[in-house]
């Protein structure tokens, strides 16, 4: 058994209620620790603007300008009628799919990478809102099979409908997307009360596949960095070089870190990637370890609401969604600052709100935002 075995079944016609009481029930702590998350993106995205973050095109003008078009899309999402999710699920796939291989046949990057499509001259990434999409998808599919929660056959349904996305991201090559997309899937199957038996059998499966992962799907490059963190200092030059910059930054930003724009590795043009992979980077060493604690408080704090917004749903839909929601961040979370810190590979999974980047923050607000959506049209205790 997994970590919730729900009973709950919302069988009853839509509720309806007028749309001023919708937001009476609208969360507020969730919003405030996304907001105060996304306010510490905006001040890294100040200091790694070159001196010049007000200028056009800079940095933070660019981050100021996706984060009001996350808020916008958060609202949106938020007075959306989330129901409509299970209703047009397929869609939905089949949405999600054609992005993907949008993205594969427009998409340009360094490398022979196909990740970014140009959109009125801004590069998007489909792959980061897939992530939301296949949420939303994979809790429609879970509540349709609610009475069977714990089969195997729906843990295998589960793991069929990931696999064209995730393929699809692999072959970008986007590694570590690909490895949120399982993680998002292990986190729903877990907290939905799948059977701990049939996912320890799976993980078990995938590591017999390692090898033949490791020799056919990976390119020499991925190989390399992925080999990078046990050993940084053999080639400090070559595949050891973003690691071991990221631990200098890390280390000189001591318990209050140099202040913003004081940060030498990343003024000074040492460390690379420090607007979007390495961005923890900057913030650890211009804020320091308290810096660092707050925003991992902050962090801890909108996970609980979300887990808790999943809870307190009258159905399987909202626990499997919330569940989903906080795996791609956790996962995302411990991934990224285990890669900053040099204990994990190095796979460009990006910082939920610190790491600069459209698409990743448009999809998170886009997720908080359903999120919302299921908390605002909860059916209300009646005294």
């Amino acid at each position: 058994m997994g970590a919730i075995r729900v009973q709950r079944v919302d069988k009853g016609p839509w509720p309806a209620r007028q749309a001023h009481a919708l937001w009476h029930t609208f969360d507020i702590q969730m919003a405030l620790y996304a907001l105060a998350l996304g306010i510490v993106g905006l001040l890294i995205a100040w200091t790694n603007s070159a001196g010049a973050p007000l200028a056009a095109g800079s940095t933070f003008t660019r981050g100021l300008m996706w984060f009001a078009i996350a808020i916008v899309v958060f609202t949106v999402a938020a007075a959306f009628e989330y129901r409509w999710l299970r209703t047009f699920a397929w869609l939905i796939y089949v949405v999600n799919i054609a992005l993907l291989l949008l993205t594969l046949a427009l998409g340009t990057g360094v490398g022979g990478v196909s990740r970014w499509v140009s959109i009125m001259g801004l590069q998007f990434q489909f792959s980061e809102v897939a992530k939301i999409l296949m949420v939303a998808v994979l809790a429609a599919y879970l509540y349709s099979r609610r009475e069977n929660i714990g089969s195997l056959w729906t843990i295998v349904g589960a793991a069929l409908l990931v696999m064209p996305p995730l393929a699809l991201v692999l072959v970008q090559p986007d590694l570590g997307t690909s490895l949120v997309f399982g993680a998002v899937l292990g986190g729903m199957l877990f907290m939905t009360g799948a059977r701990l038996r049939w996912l320890l059998l799976g993980m078990a499966g995938i590591l017999a596949a390692l090898p033949l992962i490791w020799l056919e799907v990976l390119k020499d490059y991925q190989r390399r960095r992925l080999l990078s963190f046990l050993d940084p200092a053999a080639d400090p030059q070559g595949s050891g070089y973003q690691v071991v910059q990221s631990q200098i930054a890390v280390g000189s930003g001591g318990l209050f870190g140099k202040g913003l724009t004081n940060g030498g590795q990343s003024a000074q043009g040492f460390l690379p990637e420090r607007d979007t992979d390495f961005a923890a980077a900057v913030l650890l060493e211009e804020l320091g370890f308290v810096g660092g604690l707050v925003v991992l408080i902050l962090f801890v704090a909108l996970l609980w609401r979300v887990l808790l917004i999943g809870w307190q749903s009258d159905h399987l839909f909202g626990i499997a969604f919330a569940a989903g929601i906080a795996s791609l961040i956790l996962f995302q979370l411990v991934v990224n600052v285990g890669m900053v810190l040099g204990i994990m590979p190095v796979t460009g999974i990006p910082l939920p709100f610190i790491t600069h980047g459209g698409a990743s923050l448009i999809s998170i607000a886009l997720g908080l935002g359903l999120l919302q959506s299921i908390t605002m049209r909860r059916a209300q205790p009646s005294w």
